[in-house]
């Protein structure tokens, strides 16, 4: 082998080895090194170009003083025959040397020819004990050094981490794993910003966990330029830059501080390419007149209507050429961005700034408000393009793409619109919550979908078995990975920042030195099982063990159970699809009777009272009013209801708290901030999930009342919506103290404050019930309104058919795709649904027709002629029971719900 990849050909590898029996000599063996071994040789060519790239040998220091630490004493050669034969040698290299080639074909894996596949091997070479660290290319070697450090980091003795017992060949999942850090407060991020210590340290975290991208956003403090009061870089470029040929300037901040931004800017880039890593900046504003906005802060001067869009070219070029590190830039494309929808000839003009830097840079577009002349002036451009929709409208949904949006993002037809927002509330608002229309197989872009923050942002999450299925979900139909808004984004956006703590801690000995760090176990959930859902469970146990000890596994199943209940209440019950409105995690309470007010939720169905929200996944769940009217009339469809749904938030919630009580006998350093941290955010996020579940089966049976005038029903109701209130206080007593009494992610009130200030709006609600049920006529219960009290009170069990279905995974387009199922027992009626992967278009149900002990259905030609994928479900409906859906969800509800056919 030459040195394409590196250096290591058959002649250096014998001479490295000291003899010409080197061959024979190289042997796989997972051999402990002696716990006593006190030496490591780190072994890196020189002339291996991806050993020897900058990134690599940044991660080798990493390995290097993670050993040091521990009290190791490291050497580093260029040849092996250089090290001493009794201690280990870890050899860096690129995965296609000749060397890496022979130690890898003698512990029988292969790393994959992919890019950022990466193996680690233990053998001797010529009764030298060799560790093998290589990557397909420099990210996947960065990788393999890195897992090392992080094994000696989290183990008690350093050389006994490095036995590695089992070979091991990863290649990564997602194309792209990204992380958005947003810039929203003038007093709470600044501190982060200019703080160099902590970029090293956070970006070394992100590398380490495998993330290959970082976004850095500005100008996203608002959605839109009214009452502007905290304007810090929310028009980005004259923070940073002094554009030739144009004097706009902020007038209210000096040049020195201007400059040293943009010092900044280069700094975070250039740190996090040291690491592998691309960056990329999101632009997020390029509106600058703040409208009705007496106070602000920080203004734009020197700017024209005429000037805006050459100014934007040119501000953006400079931008890219003053930090060459930057390899994307995202764009807001849509009417919040300031610039009004269907603007083609400004952002014509800001993508000719890109396009004209003198190197090649992703130009990523928001999906919201996109159409098809904005994305052909994009690729117009020749750089690289992305369109990013949002997972799960502005929440985290539950880990799968939902099935259909709700219908209020459901364009009408012919509606047409005008102004700022035309498409996005048009034609085009499928795409405002979801992938849309952009799943085509002849698209010329990438997709990398985008978790917004709006469902969790504060508590603690942290889940292995939903962190794999979201894993797979970012590949879906060939998508192209995922960028996640960290935890505590949008913390003091709209001028509501309050300056120090920004983890919202009032006892401040749970804070940690930088707000990240507090979601450590967090990033590794993600990055790691982003780039390998079947990963091995010591990946993330390691560092569990390292902090709890004994207590670990009860701390990794309490907070896993905890962290799927918020996921799993904002799929069920989308009470609005912005998280400007709607933030379960400190939920602002919805009335169930008064319609008239509302409070924030008027993007819900009318009237907007809670037993009428939509799921965010209305295909698959259904909503109170409609599952109470089923359980009135005897007709019950396949969808998972509310007391499905409630039931599941109390198992979660019952284990969540059981691990936890057990991890707090067995657990060590249950004093720590990190212990603490983890159990108290466990113990909200139960309480949330009780609450939840009792107030949604409090809400069916207060929808049996108002289908039934039935009494008893809404006695149920009201005993049912008192529980859930004492649980709220509880919930709200046992953060009182911990958290501040006024967190704030915006200015409205539902957007800040505690869990305390939530009280008065429930009891103010319970009342208005309260009320109904001492100003109505007793009267006897009807039986089957017994019978419906009975069942949204109990505990429910689906039926799960013996169904059998051979998904044929791909279909010719143009041709028919012939469906069958098998099931046991006759007399069933099977209907199959089924849309193209296209958010746009409503699904298509047909009976199947019994033929034998199959049931057949087909998806016409005419149908599947087209440039999308097809997804397809079963709703089966058995004699003497429940209707059920097929595949729906697995017992652990992580898993894809429907069938894909891709196009062959």
């Amino acid at each position: 082998m030459d040195r394409v990849r590196g250096s290591w050909n058959r002649r250096q590898f014998i001479q490295a080895a000291g003899t010409t029996a080197a061959l024979a000599g190289v042997e796989a063996r997972a051999r402990a090194v002696p716990a006593n071994t006190r030496s490591v040789f780190i072994i890196i060519d020189p002339a291996d170009p991806v050993a020897s790239a900058p990134a690599a040998l940044w991660a080798a220091k990493q390995l290097e003083d993670s050993l040091s630490a521990h009290g190791v004493i490291v050497s580093r050669f260029d040849l092996l025959d250089r090290a001493s034969t009794e201690d280990l040698c870890i050899l860096a290299t690129g995965s296609t040397t000749f060397v890496a080639t022979q130690i890898l074909q003698a512990a029988a894996i292969e790393v994959p020819k992919v890019h950022e596949a990466l193996g680690l091997a233990s053998g001797t070479i010529d009764g030298r004990k060799v560790l093998l660290a290589c990557g397909y290319d420099i990210r996947g070697l960065v990788y393999a050094l890195l897992d090392l450090s992080d094994r000696v980091q989290n183990a008690p003795n350093a050389i006994a981490a490095l036995t590695i017992t089992q070979p091991l060949a990863e290649r990564p999942a997602n194309q792209v794993r990204s992380i958005t850090r947003l810039f929203t407060s003038d007093v709470e991020d600044k501190p982060w910003y200019n703080d160099r210590e902590m970029w090293k340290q956070y970006l070394t975290m992100l590398a380490a966990n495998r993330f290959n991208r970082f976004n850095l956003a500005f100008g996203i403090g608002y959605d839109f330029i009214r009452q502007v009061t905290d304007a810090y870089f929310l028009f980005t470029y004259p923070f940073m830059l002094a554009v030739p040929g144009y004097n706009v300037r902020v007038p209210q901040l000096s040049d020195a501080e201007r400059d040293s931004n943009l010092a900044m800017l280069r700094f975070i880039s250039e740190e996090t390419v040291a690491r592998g890593m691309e960056f990329s900046v999101g632009l997020w504003m390029h509106g600058y007149e703040w409208i009705d906005s007496p106070n602000p802060n920080y203004t734009i001067e020197g700017l024209t209507h005429k000037t805006h869009g050459p100014y934007c070219r040119d501000a953006v070029r400079m931008l890219l050429k003053e930090c060459p590190s930057i390899s994307g830039v995202t764009f807001r494309i849509h009417g919040e961005s300031g610039v009004s929808e269907g603007s083609y000839e400004f952002w014509k003009t800001v993508f000719d700034g890109v396009a004209t830097c003198g190197r090649k840079i992703e130009i990523d577009m928001h999906a919201k408000g996109m159409d098809q002349t904005m994305t052909d002036i994009a690729i117009a451009t020749q750089q690289p393009v992305a369109i990013s929709p949002k997972f799960w409208a502005e929440h985290m949904g539950m880990s799968y793409h939902q099935a259909d949006i709700r219908e209020l993002e459901q364009p009408k037809p012919g509606e047409e619109k005008t102004g700022l927002m035309k498409l996005s509330t048009g034609t085009r608002s499928f795409l405002r919550y979801g992938h849309g229309d952009l799943l085509r197989d002849d698209r010329k872009y990438s997709v990398v979908h985008r978790i917004w923050p709006g469902t969790q942002r504060l508590l603690l999450w942290g889940d292995p078995v939903t962190g794999a299925q979201y894993s797979k979900a970012f590949s879906f139909c060939g998508s192209n990975g995922v960028e996640i808004c960290e935890p505590l984004s949008f913390k003091g956006r709209r001028g509501s920042g309050h300056a120090g703590n920004r983890t919202a801690y009032t006892d401040l000995s749970l804070s940690p030195r930088w707000d990240w760090q507090k979601y450590a176990y967090s990033y590794r959930i993600w990055g790691r099982l982003l780039y390998n859902p079947d990963a091995a469970p010591a990946v993330w146990q390691r560092s569990l063990h390292h902090e709890f000890g004994p207590g670990a596994p009860d701390v990794e199943a309490a907070l896993a159970n905890a962290s799927r209940i918020l996921p799993i209440i904002t799929t069920a019950h989308g009470a609005s699809a912005g998280n400007n409105t709607y933030w379960p995690e400190v939920y602002y309470n919805q009335s169930m009777v008064d319609s008239d007010h509302p409070g924030p939720y008027t993007d819900s169905p009318s009237p907007k009272v809670f037993g009428n929200v939509s799921p965010l996944d209305p295909q698959l769940f259904s909503r109170m009013s409609d599952f109470a009217a089923e359980l009135v009339d005897g007709n019950r469809s396949g969808k998972y209801t509310p007391v499905e749904v409630a039931q599941w938030l109390e198992d979660l919630s019952a284990e969540a708290q059981r691990h936890l009580k057990r991890a707090n006998v067995t657990s060590t350093n249950r004093t720590t901030p990190e212990y603490r941290r983890m159990a108290i955010d466990v113990s909200l996020q139960a309480a949330l999930g009780s609450f939840f579940a009792t107030k949604f089966r409090s809400g069916v049976l207060f929808e049996i009342y108002k289908k039934t005038n039935d009494q008893a029903a809404l006695k149920a109701s009201l005993i049912q919506y008192r529980q859930a209130r004492d649980i709220w206080a509880d919930l709200a007593n046992q953060a009182k103290g911990v958290y501040m009494s006024d967190i704030t992610v915006g200015e409205q009130s539902q957007l800040r404050g505690h869990w305390l200030d939530r009280l008065p709006a429930i009891d103010k609600d319970i009342a208005a019930v309260a009320l109904r049920v001492d100003s109505s006529t007793n009267s006897p219960a009807q039986p089957s309104v017994a019978l419906a009290i009975r069942e949204a009170l109990g505990r429910p069990v689906r039926h799960i058919p013996a169904i059998k279905h051979e998904a044929p995974g791909k279909f010719h387009p143009g041709q028919p795709l012939q469906l069958s199922v098998s099931l046991p027992q006759p007399g069933s009626a099977v209907h199959l649904y089924y849309r193209h992967v296209d958010q746009a278009e409503r699904y298509t149900m047909v009976p199947m027709e019994v033929q034998g002990a199959h049931y057949a259905a087909a998806i016409p030609a005419s149908y599947t002629d087209s440039e999308y994928p097809l997804e397809y479900y079963f709703e089966v409906k058995q004699e003497g029971m429940n209707a059920s859906l097929y595949p729906g969800f697995s017992k652990n509800l992580a898993s894809q719900p429907y069938f894909i056919a891709l196009r062959m």
